[in-house]
């Protein structure tokens, strides 16, 4: 009986070999050869004819590109070099050769007069337009208030265009209460936020009680002028019937408190020192910074006042005021309190405004400036190429997009040869120039470049899009202040234990440009026989730290 049974097991077996493993071995054996003659009939060819393809396309069309790229950007690097070294040499005239605001011109203090009495001063109003701005409204609004000058030649106008009810309410309750403390101070209001900060100076600048003013300073609501400011200022304009502004510097109370803002220091200042004085010494023209400076009212309406076509409503007012022959002067003696983003959403806000509005500003004002009749073609030249060209364009996308985006490519493409003095001699000057605003932060050199590379993502994007004028060309969202330095520090702490969303943590665009160059700095780690990899893998780093949110600090509710 067992031997049957094995017997049938054997037979099954049998009959399973030949009817289902052997055809199923013969169908392998099919398919195999079939894959076979693919691969030599058909893949093989096709993978041929795609890399010749490819390297068809490589020097045909990539690599002329290339070049074509890298040539534009080198002459841009070079125009930016010029650019720099012009200003660097201007404000080493000016320290070398002592030529500052008060040995140029005439600003002896107003002298007192018994017989006029407080009328030997001028009116001054002073305007402080605020938006939401609850953590800093009454740093700026007592600072206005404790300001030496006649009480009855001083107006102080606050221009609240808060939609919170409760914010709107504090900033009335503190006019009040200066009101009662005997200071000539406006609260004005209006039902809609048309033409943001310029529509706000504009209607500002409608009221009655403005008409017999004659200078009108103005402060952000973060800004804290000292008691002397007014004293300081004014006689400039008193003095020299040609000017139309006088500039301060901005001081920033909470520089120490991060990485970020540290930086950000060391841009602005840069901008004060060399930019803003080199232009005042220079052509007597500079952009107004919107805040910590003194106008003429006259300039003002002489120049067609404020316009709200773009979100740089200070630069478009200073190079209309310019054009009709007014002069402008910087006075870095004179600092303001101020505070720097220290959000990293906060400063990217700033910075898309500051950069797309020049953009925008830049076609509309294109035709004007070249037609101005009271302006000389070296004041001319000088808006067109130093002030627009160089400055807010070309420098932005020189930054990005050559060293961010051209250097890294040429590591797959070593027929693209960049020249030593764009590489390491051009940069290394502009990096040293750039250091003379902050000397006690030149230990920091390194991390301002990378940084500042990442920066020029954002910025290179909004002068395309202020350009094009297409998406957020004329968005304004008003850069997040977290008042004194002190109170900073507490937000920081507590938003420590708030839960942020993922999402809203992360930055795709700093992320995908931090992938992109880790790539390519292990790329050339691996194949490559120079140094690039080391700036490269750094500037990865700096976009992925950037990318993944831990740069600056992070309050409650920052969107």
């Amino acid at each position: 009986m067992e031997g049957s049974t094995n017997l049938s097991l054997q037979i099954s077996l049998a009959r399973a070999y030949q009817y289902i493993l052997v055809p199923t071995d013969r169908l392998l054996l099919r398919i195999w050869a079939a894959l076979l003659w693919m691969k030599d009939v058909v893949i093989l060819p096709a993978m041929k004819s795609v890399m010749a393809a490819l390297l068809w396309l490589k020097e045909v069309i990539i690599l002329p590109l290339m070049k074509v790229i890298l040539a534009v950007c080198l002459v841009m690097l070079v125009f930016v070099f010029i650019e720099k070294v012009l200003m660097g040499f201007t404000s080493l005239y000016v320290k070398i050769f002592c030529r500052k605001p008060e040995k140029i011109y005439k600003c002896s203090p107003i002298e007192e007069d018994e017989e006029l009495g407080s009328l030997a001063y001028p009116m001054v109003l002073v305007q402080i337009p605020m938006y939401n701005e609850k953590e800093v409204y009454q740093l700026s609004i007592r600072a206005a208030c404790n300001i030496t000058w006649p009480a009855d030649r001083l107006i102080i106008q606050v221009l609240d265009d808060s939609t919170d009810l409760i914010i709107k309410e504090l900033v009335y309750e503190e006019c009040n209460r200066w009101l009662k403390k005997g200071k000539n101070i406006k609260y004005e209001r209006r039902d809609n936020r048309k033409g943001y900060k310029a529509g706000a100076l504009k209607i500002g600048m409608k009221h009655d009680y403005v008409q017999i003013c004659e200078y009108v300073a103005m402060f952000d609501a973060d800004f804290q002028p000292e008691p002397d400011f007014l004293i300081r200022t004014i006689p400039f304009l008193i003095h020299n019937p040609n000017l139309a502004l006088v500039q301060a510097r901005w001081k920033f109370v909470n520089a120490d408190e991060c990485m970020m803002t540290r930086l950000q220091e060391m841009s602005m200042d840069y901008h004060f020192k060399v930019e803003q004085e080199s232009g005042s010494t220079s052509c007597g023209f500079f952009g107004f910074n919107g805040t910590a400076g003194v106008w003429r009212i006259q300039a003002i309406n002489d120049a067609g006042g404020w316009e709200d076509r773009s979100t740089v409503e200070d630069m478009d007012l200073a190079v209309r005021a310019t054009l009709r022959g007014w002069k402008f002067v910087y006075v870095g003696s004179i600092k303001v309190k101020s505070e720097l983003p220290s959000t990293f959403k906060a400063y990217r806000y700033q910075q898309h405004r500051w950069s797309c509005g020049p953009a925008v500003l830049f076609k509309k004002l294109f035709w004007e400036i070249l037609l101005a009749k009271k302006a000389s073609f070296l004041k001319k030249f000088y808006i067109f190429y130093s002030f627009f060209f160089a400055r807010r364009i070309v420098t932005h996308f020189v930054t990005f997009f050559f060293f961010c985006v051209l250097i890294p490519l040429t590591i797959f493409l070593p027929e693209i040869k960049i020249p030593k003095w764009a590489l390491v001699h051009v940069p290394t000057a502009i990096t040293l120039l750039n250091a003379v605003g902050t000397p006690s932060s030149i230990h920091l050199i390194v991390f301002w470049i990378l940084f500042e590379n990442v920066m020029s993502l954002h910025r290179s994007k909004a002068v395309i899009i202020g350009l094009c004028e297409t998406g957020r060309a004329t968005e304004w969202i008003v850069t997040k202040k977290l008042g004194d330095k002190s109170k900073a520090k507490t937000i920081t702490a507590s938003s420590k234990q708030s839960r942020v969303k993922l999402w809203d943590r992360f930055y795709p665009l700093e992320l995908l440009m931090g992938v992109f160059l880790l790539l390519c700095g292990c790329y050339d780690f691996k194949f490559g026989n120079d140094y690039f990899f080391i700036f490269i893998l750094l500037q990865s780093i700096t976009f992925l730290v950037v990318g993944f949110g831990y740069v600056g600090i992070r309050a409650p509710r920052d969107d």
